[in-house]
């Protein structure tokens, strides 16, 4: 199979099995899920499933059991929907990309707290230190150097 065959057929899994999950699953284990991608083999004998699922790593694993148990009602859809010889078995694997990309966000701003927090503590030592009270330097006076030469 081509792989633009296989996006296609990825991208319709997808689809159905998003559509699916939102509508048809009355699975009270499967909440707050969201189907980010699905890769198929070349063969479309099996499509691994990322999913992103908000929630404590408990409520995660027991959405991701419940996608599992759900799975041969998902296949049979995808069945119904997409012309090929075989329908994938569906695998389903949790996508930590979200959780990740809110970490990095995270850090990101508890980095640019402590920027402006030094920031301001330089502006701080640079104002106390323009106002500071001590008397100017005076200028001490040279005596005349004698020239050598006249």
């Amino acid at each position: 199979m081509t792989s633009r065959r296989l996006l296609k057929a990825a991208e319709a899994i997808r689809e159905v099995v998003a559509a699916s999950i939102l509508t048809e699953i009355r699975d009270p284990r499967v909440q707050d899920v969201t189907v980010v991608g699905v890769k198929v083999s070349p063969d479309l004998r099996e499509a691994k499933v990322s999913v992103s699922i908000m929630g404590d790593e408990k409520q995660q694993q027991l959405s991701l059991r419940g996608l599992q148990n759900a799975a041969g009602f998902l296949q049979s859809k995808i069945a119904s929907r997409i012309d090929a010889r075989h329908t994938p078995r569906l695998q389903f694997v949790i996508d930590k990309g979200v959780q990740h990309s809110l970490l990095v966000g995270e850090i990101l701003e508890k980095i640019k707290r402590e920027k402006q927090d030094v920031t301001s503590a330089v502006e701080t030592d640079a104002d106390a230190a323009s106002s500071d009270p001590s008397p100017p330097m005076e200028a001490v006076p040279q005596e005349p150097t004698e020239d050598p030469t006249s």
